[in-house]
C-alpha cells in the first residue's frame, strides 16, 4: 500500500497524536510491514502500551480501505504531508498536520493568504473593521484564512467571498460536522467558492481542546495574522503566538482603550505587532506576492484619496453612504451630525471612524468632519 495511505490510516486511528505518527515515520514503518506488527513492535518504537494495542487491533489494510471509502462518501478529499500538493507555507511550520481533509479548491491553500481572527462577540466597530479589511484584502488578491467561528471569523469569511482572493475556513471538527450549526450555510458556500479544511477525520466532534490545535493551521497557511478585535484571554492570541512561532507577521487593529474587546489587540501593538488602520497597511507588506495588475488596480480603487466619490458609491455601507452624503453639505461638527442623523454617539462615532479609515472623510481640529 502507498505510504500516503498508510499515513492516512494512522491519522484515522482514534487517539493517535502527531508525535506518535512522527515516531512511526522515523522508524521507517510507513510500509506494508506495519500490518504485521504486534503491540510489542509498536511499543519498541516508542508508542504507548494502550495505543500499541489499538494499532494491533485495528490497523489493517482492510480497515484503512473502509475509512477511505467513508471519507469519499462524505464528499471529502485528503492530501498528506507526503504529497506535492500539500500547502508549502504550512509544511514549513513546526508541526504541520500529517493529513488535511478538505472540500473545495485546494489550490487556494498555496496562494498568498492572510489570517483574520478575533472575538466571537464583536462590537459594531469590530464587525465593520473585519468586513472592510477582509473584502479589500480579498479584492487585492489575498486569500483570507479564518476559523468559521461566530463573530469576527464569520464576518471575515463572508466579506472575503466577495473578492477574487476568496477564503479558507479551518475547522476543529471532522468535515461531516459543522460547528457552530448556525454557520452551516456559510460552510457550504465556502466549500463551493473557497476551501474548507481540517486535520481531523470524519466523525470527529467539536471539543474545546481541538481549537488551539486548529489555530496553528490558520496561522501556518498565511503570510501574516491580523487580530481584528480580541480581549486579553481570546483564543485569537493563540493564533498570533502560532504565527510568531512559524516566523510569520502579526498585525493588530487598534481599538478604544476603554473597550475590553480591544485589550488583546492593543497589547499586541505594544509588543510590536504592526498597527492596522486600513488594508493598505497589510497589502504594502506583500506587494511582491500579488499580481501586478491586481495590486495597481486595487490600490487605485481602494487607497487613493482622489477616488473619494467612486469609493463612496461602491465601497460604503448604507449607513456610511448616508453620513457621507450629509457631509457633502458640510463640514459639520460632531454635535451637528448627531442632530442630523439622530444616531446615538457611539454609533455615529463608529460610522465616522469607518469613513475616516476608508479615506472618504477627514477630521479637522475642533471635532469637525468633512469629505475628502
Amino acid at each position: 500500500m502507498d505510504s500516503r495511505y498508510l499515513l492516512f490510516g494512522l491519522n484515522e486511528v482514534e487517539g493517535i497524536g502527531w508525535k506518535s505518527i512522527d515516531k512511526i515515520r522515523r522508524a521507517g514503518m510507513l510500509t506494508d510491514l506495519a500490518f504485521t506488527c504486534g503491540a510489542g513492535d509498536w511499543e519498541r518504537v516508542g508508542i504507548s502500551g494502550k495505543m500499541s494495542q489499538r494499532l494491533e487491533a485495528v490497523y489493517t489494510s482492510e480497515w484503512i480501505h473502509r475509512r477511505h471509502i467513508l471519507m469519499k462518501e462524505s464528499g471529502v478529499e485528503m492530501v498528506t504531508l507526503l504529497d506535492e500538493e500539500y500547502p508549502g507555507l504550512l509544511k514549513e511550520t513546526p508541526q504541520p498536520p500529517w493529513v488535511l481533509y478538505y472540500r473545495g479548491s485546494l489550490a487556494l491553500a498555496s496562494r498568498p493568504a492572510i489570517a483574520m481572527v478575533g472575538t466571537r462577540v464583536p462590537t459594531a466597530y469590530g464587525r465593520k473593521m473585519g468586513e472592510m479589511l477582509s473584502e479589500q484584502l480579498s479584492g487585492a488578491g489575498l486569500t483570507v484564512v479564518s476559523g468559521l467561528a461566530r463573530g469576527i471569523d464569520s464576518v471575515c469569511h463572508e466579506a472575503a467571498l466577495r473578492g477574487c482572493g476568496s477564503t479558507i475556513a479551518v475547522v476543529a471538527t471532522g468535515l461531516d460536522k459543522v460547528y457552530p450549526l448556525e454557520n452551516r450555510e456559510l460552510e457550504h458556500q465556502i466549500a463551493q467558492d473557497g476551501l474548507v479544511i481540517s486535520e481531523y477525520p470524519i466523525g470527529t466532534k467539536s471539543h474545546p481542546g481541538l481549537f488551539p490545535q486548529r489555530n496553528r493551521i490558520i496561522a501556518g497557511l498565511a503570510l501574516g495574522t491580523v487580530v481584528v478585535e480580541a480581549d486579553s484571554r481570546s483564543g485569537s492570541l493563540i493564533t498570533a503566538d502560532a504565527a510568531l512561532e512559524a516566523g510569520r507577521d502579526v498585525f493588530a487593529v487598534p481599538g478604544p482603550v476603554t473597550s475590553p474587546k480591544s485589550r488583546g489587540a492593543n497589547d499586541l501593538i505594544k509588543q510590536g505587532a504592526k498597527l492596522v488602520t486600513g488594508a493598505h497597511d497589510i497589502v504594502e507588506e506583500y506587494i511582491s506576492y500579488l499580481p501586478v495588475k491586481s495590486v495597481e488596480q486595487r490600490e487605485k480603487e481602494l487607497f487613493n484619496p482622489e477616488n473619494g466619490d467612486k469609493l463612496a458609491e461602491k465601497k460604503l455601507t448604507s449607513e456610511e453612504s448616508h453620513l457621507y452624503h450629509i457631509l457633502h453639505q458640510g463640514p459639520f461638527t460632531l454635535d451637528e451630525l448627531l442632530g442630523r442623523t439622530r444616531w446615538d454617539f457611539g454609533h455615529l462615532h463608529s460610522v465616522l471612524l469607518s469613513l475616516i479609515i476608508k479615506k472618504a472623510v477627514t477630521q479637522l481640529p475642533g471635532a469637525i468632519y468633512k469629505v475628502i
